[in-house]
């Protein structure tokens, strides 16, 4: 967990604006991409329940809830209001 901490410190993973712009909920790999960890530690983290944020398993497949990774890398979700003009 400390590197996963310490990568996303490094400000490797996704920008703000591509954070906003993620689905309610995303696959692993790219909740892996928003955090900056490699794919196989991603998975790894996931299999072994020491991912950062919960982790959804849908049959053979993992998702990852978006508003965990906002939480987590202290992004706030944009305002509805904020892209009317």
């Amino acid at each position: 967990m400390e590197y996963v901490m310490a990568t996303i410190c490094a400000g490797r993973g996704m920008t703000r604006g591509e954070l906003l712009a993620l689905p309610v909920a995303v696959d692993l790999d790219t909740a892996n991409r928003a955090l900056a960890i490699g794919r196989s530690t991603g998975y790894d983290l996931a299999k072994r329940g020491e991912y950062p944020v919960k982790v959804l398993r849908l049959g053979n497949a993992y998702r990852v809830v978006t508003a965990e990774l906002y939480r987590l890398l202290g992004v706030e979700a944009a305002e509805d209001n904020e892209f009317c003009a």
